[in-house]
């Protein structure tokens, strides 16, 4: 079943609800599908698109977040965090500091990565091979610790 079905039954139980939030972040989530798919003229969208889609909406929420949270605008930011973990609930489990620790070396292990220099192998890597699984600054940030 695609996202975008099941983004429409959940907007159907938050209308239901009356959930105004989730409402609201939901037909967020299938505005930025529709657009997606308007600019691949009616193809559909690919189930990494749909994961980009959702890392990215969540990345705009907490950036959001921290703005209000940095001007005392603890109203707006208590819907962003809200809308955010609603978004979260349609991406696949994300992997634990651990896993992702071991995912990271083994990409290190086989692209032969030693030091700083070489992020850029195992960061292209790693995000291909994790997208979806975790975001990229967790990917960055284990990786740089574990190159360093």
């Amino acid at each position: 079943m695609s996202l975008e079905i099941i983004i429409s039954d959940a907007i159907k139980d938050a209308m239901r609800a009356k959930d105004k939030i989730a409402l609201d972040a939901l037909r967020a989530v299938k505005s930025q599908i529709l657009l997606v798919k308007t600019e691949a003229k009616g193809a559909d969208v690919s189930a990494e698109q749909e994961i980009a889609i959702l890392q990215r909406m969540i990345k705009q929420r907490k950036d959001s977040f921290d703005q209000f949270t940095a001007q005392n605008r603890s109203d707006l930011a208590e819907v962003e965090q809200a809308q955010s973990t609603i978004i979260e609930k349609f991406l696949p489990q994300q992997l634990s500091t651990e896993e992702l620790e071991s995912e990271i070396k083994k990409i290190i292990s086989q692209t032969g990565a030693e030091s700083a220099k070489d992020l850029g192998k195992v960061m292209g890597m790693a995000s291909k091979a994790l997208a979806g699984k975790s975001d990229g600054k967790s990917i960055s940030d284990m990786a740089k610790k574990l190159l360093s």
